[in-house]
């Protein structure tokens, strides 16, 4: 199915800029960048690309026959080869008897999947690039190495532009209200923990999404970074969160529940404060209500006795702030597809709440804009059927075609919150991608 050849790289965050240049030749791209984080120790690839134009795809928006999963499935075994593309929090409808009806700009489809023309990967700690062409794409991967290294390592996309501004859905008054309304709630043992989420957007702003998305890329440099386009609809994302990887039988989980801003002029005070993170009983609660939430999701498709929590309450360092991780594994039952075990774990839990059904309800309640694939998970499966997918969060979301742009952020509301607080964190979550916009 492909033709399949290696190169040796010197530099190799020269080569990952030059995939992403080289990629504005089509109409779909999923480029994925880990940013050279050296504290994931699961990860398989340092940068992945792929690319199509009229690429063969599967997509679904709204879909009223509730069988994504099951399509995603088939279409994985009729072309046999890579996949690339993402996952929509809205299938929670077809998942359980939930709906969604608030505004979307965006319009990314549910789910989307496409079969790639090309496929260019550099593992993690690695100089060599493979590149994958399939066999009806009209291209060789010699040609695509010759025309790869001719892109500049740097360049337009680092150019200045016109400042974005956006503005909020809802007001601080009312997201305090909100807050508030939620914590009554849990008061009444209506849930333990629900993510409430608010959206900035602007219309009318056009954007270069290639250049946006290296700025957001350089000031983030997270390890799950993603930019993605289908036709004239654009993610940049700059995640810090695995949802779900799959390598072998063994699955992973990497929950964050967990956020302190980072000092970066005082060492001894930065520190501090991931002690302070590490310590705080609002924010260790938070983390365990998720991970027990994450653990009960592969318990449906793990092999009983299997689950591990093989780290908790870890403290990660990103470049703007510090993150309370925690790891879930388990071992999938052989019998099941892998595909089972995405609908199972699906949305994620850090993004819901607990109990999950509950908190989808009122999250539908209480956020005023459709979610889409905010909060959803944008990954790669490979021939084989292993998979690695994020948490689409830190974001930014554009249709080009009405230049609507769109910033979520949220965050854990429990009965320990304090609406302020939690408001701020909201700020501190957004603060980057605003910051991506502001530039020029």
């Amino acid at each position: 199915m492909y033709q399949t050849r290696q190169y040796i790289t010197a530099q190799p965050k020269e080569v990952k800029e030059q995939m992403l240049h080289w990629s504005a030749q089509y109409t779909t791209v999923a480029y994925y960048d880990s940013n050279f984080y050296p504290a994931d120790r699961y990860a398989c690839f340092e940068c992945m690309l792929a690319v199509g134009n009229d690429a063969p795809a599967l997509q679904f928006y709204n879909n009223v026959l509730r069988h994504s999963f099951a399509e995603l499935q088939a279409f994985h075994r009729q072309r046999g080869g890579w996949l690339f593309g993402f996952l929509g929090y809205d299938l929670k409808n077809e998942l359980e008897n939930l709906q969604s009806k608030h505004f979307d700009g965006v319009l990314m489809p549910d789910m989307y999947f496409f079969c790639p023309d090309v496929v260019i990967t550099l593992p993690k700690n690695s100089i060599l690039v493979t590149i994958y062409v399939r066999q009806d794409a009209g291209i060789n991967p010699d040609v695509v190495w010759e025309q790869l290294k001719k892109q500049p390592a740097t360049g337009a996309e680092n150019a200045a532009f016109a400042p974005v501004h956006l503005q909020p859905r809802v007001s601080k008054e009312i997201y305090t209200q909100k807050v508030h309304a939620l914590q009554e709630h849990i008061k009444k043992g209506d849930l333990y923990e629900v993510n409430l989420c608010q959206e900035w957007y602007a219309q009318g702003q056009p954007i270069n999404p290639y250049r946006v998305f290296n700025r957001l890329n350089t000031l983030a440099q997270a390890p799950f970074s993603a930019f993605v386009r289908v036709q004239d609809r654009y993610l940049l994302c700059a995640s810090p969160e695995r949802f779900l990887q799959k390598k072998g039988n063994l699955l992973i989980s990497q929950p964050i529940k967990g956020t302190i801003k980072r000092n970066h002029t005082d060492a001894f005070a930065d520190r501090q404060l991931k002690e302070q993170l590490y310590l705080s009983p609002k924010e260790r609660a938070e983390n365990v209500m998720i991970v027990d939430l994450v653990r009960n999701d592969l318990t449906r498709s793990a092999i009983l006795g299997t689950i591990q929590v093989p780290e908790l309450f870890g403290v990660y360092t990103f470049k703007n702030v510090h993150h309370l991780i925690s790891t879930v594994s388990a071992r999938m039952q052989p019998q099941l597809h892998w595909t089972t075990a995405l609908e199972y774990a699906f949305p994620m839990g850090s993004m819901t709440g607990a109990p999950k059904i509950m908190a989808m309800q009122l999250i539908e309640r209480y956020e005023l804009t459709r979610r889409g694939l905010y909060s959803g998970a944008v990954g790669y499966i490979t021939p084989e059927g292993n998979f690695d997918f994020n948490v689409v969060i830190r974001s930014l979301l554009y249709n080009a075609a009405n230049t609507y742009l769109s910033l979520q952020v949220g965050g854990a509301i429990t009965y320990l919150s304090d609406a302020q607080s939690e408001y701020e964190e909201c700020l501190l979550k957004a603060q980057t991608a605003m910051q991506a916009l502001q530039e020029g």
